[in-house]
């Protein structure tokens, strides 16, 4: 495939679309590229960054378009002027039934989400609130788990909503409308007084399970709250959708709270894709013997997740103490913090540079590090133990270093 290069983006998302970026022929061209690229997005976003918008990729002749995505690819024919008319039938009539449709370059499509690579290049939204409000800068926690979720689960389920409900920043809380965790979440979220973000791996017209439809419904009607898919209207329930919804529940969210899984389970996929984007990771742990906190257990013991000790110290780790800034500290202040002004300036700096070298690059071994920073080995090496003497970080038996979460906020 000629145009899967990811790095064809420039710095600013927006920086380099035309003005049809806000008309309504490129929102329909983005939702036909959608429904193209759905599975492989990766190759509509490099397409539209290499031709500009995505209004041009059905402008091309049928020569361009094997020029740029190779003469065997089975994509070829498809971006043609009927795929544009009927992305443009489809949004006319979801609009009669109030679903809308954000494309990924436009401004009301979630931020968060546009950092990760395999983005979707389009939502469909059902929501009274608009697109820019519901996924406005406002904070937002993924709480997932298991469909066949125990009373200790649900009951931690419970006290973690409802404290992020009596929190100074009252986040969103994300999660997938599923059996079990995802449900409890959500209507523990609406009690609380919470925004709640279901994302459905269906199309936005039907709800599964049905049970659920009449919960949806008041999701879609309540103030900052909806119903969010990338699959288009008929897409039914099958199960390689909900594991692929998964990086969206994963995208949108700042961090992933895992209240129960089983070693393999749609949980857990959400839980490594959200360590995969760089998000924080926390786990409910639970008996060794229970199936269903096999899982946690194995996150923490891999150190992708944090343990969830409790409901303060989910909170603490979070920011998210009343009363408390829940700004994070930068890394400068966390040297600083940790080593005081008596130590000088350039290890000042040498730490500060380790430090987020290691946030950016999780499991990054000490000869990659000290090539990446430029430093000697033995270097690398007595800044890494300095870092880990302090707790910053934890070097395993690989030499592979790791941000201890909680203490490198």
């Amino acid at each position: 495939m000629i145009l899967n290069r990811p790095s064809d983006f420039p710095e600013g998302r927006f920086s380099f679309y035309f003005v049809l970026m806000n008309t309504n022929e490129e929102k329909y061209s983005l939702c036909a590229l959608n429904r193209i690229f759905g599975f492989e997005p990766k190759i509509g976003h490099s397409l539209i960054s290499h031709l500009g918008c995505a209004t041009e990729a059905f402008r091309l002749s049928e020569k361009e378009v094997s020029l740029l995505l190779g003469p065997y690819s089975k994509y070829k024919g498809k971006l043609n002027r009927r795929a544009l008319e009927n992305a443009a039938e489809e949004l006319e009539s979801l609009s009669r039934q109030d679903i809308r449709f954000t494309g990924y370059t436009e401004k009301d499509y979630p931020e968060l989400l546009a950092d990760c690579e395999d983005a979707p290049l389009g939502l469909y939204v059902r929501s009274r609130t608009p697109a820019d409000r519901l996924f406005a800068p406002r904070r937002k926690i993924a709480v997932v788990g298991t469909r066949d979720i125990s009373p200790y689960g649900q009951e931690w389920c419970r006290r973690i909503v409802h404290g992020l409900g009596t929190s100074s920043e009252r986040p969103a809380v994300i999660s997938g409308l599923a059996l079990g965790t995802d449900i409890s979440a959500h209507r523990q979220a609406v009690e609380s007084g919470l925004p709640t973000i279901a994302v459905m791996a269906t199309g936005p017209e039907s709800v599964y399970p049905h049970r659920h439809r009449d919960f949806a419904e008041q999701l879609a009607s309540t103030e900052g709250c909806g119903l969010v898919t990338d699959y288009p209207p008929g897409t039914a329930p099958l199960a390689i959708h909900f594991l692929r919804r998964n990086r969206i529940i994963a995208g949108l969210s700042e961090a992933t709270v895992l209240i129960e899984s089983r070693v393999k389970g749609g949980g857990m996929m959400t839980a490594r894709l959200a360590f995969s984007y760089n998000r924080d990771v926390y786990a409910l742990p639970g008996r060794v013997d229970d199936p269903r906190s096999q899982g946690c257990n194995h996150l923490i013991k891999e150190k992708v997740a944090e343990p969830v000790d409790s409901v303060e110290g989910l909170l603490d780790s979070l920011g998210m103490t009343a009363g408390r800034s829940t700004a994070r500290n930068s890394d400068l202040e966390l040297i600083m913090e940790a080593f005081g002004p008596a130590t000088d300036t350039e290890t000042l700096t040498d730490l500060k540079r380790m430090l987020e070298t290691i946030r950016k690059n999780r499991g990054m071994n000490l000869d990659d590090l000290s090539a990446s920073t430029g430093s000697g080995y033995s270097r690398t090496m007595t800044l890494t133990g300095m870092l880990e003497m302090k707790g910053l970080i934890s070097i395993d038996l690989l030499q592979r270093c790791t941000i201890n979460i909680r203490k490198s906020r």
